[in-house]
């Protein structure tokens, strides 16, 4: 088997998801005291906390991604 087909998905995903989350993360810290941007979501920072999940699931994929060195062939 070649060493292309070997390519783990998790990797990619979990950087995808990781840097998502952070960008995520970061806007909802940065616009946390706008009360009326959140005013649908009854005053709960929905940026924050979706960016923590997001980066919580990236750092798992990139995890289990990388966790095994040797990959059945």
């Amino acid at each position: 088997m070649s060493t292309g087909s070997r390519f783990d998905i998790r990797i990619p995903i979990g950087a995808l998801f990781s840097l998502l989350g952070v960008i995520l993360v970061a806007y909802g810290i940065a616009t946390r005291s706008d009360t009326q941007l959140y005013a649908r979501s009854e005053n709960i920072v929905i940026n924050l906390w979706w960016g923590l999940i997001m980066v919580v699931f990236g750092a798992l994929m990139l995890y289990f991604g990388t966790r095994t060195k040797e990959r059945p062939t």
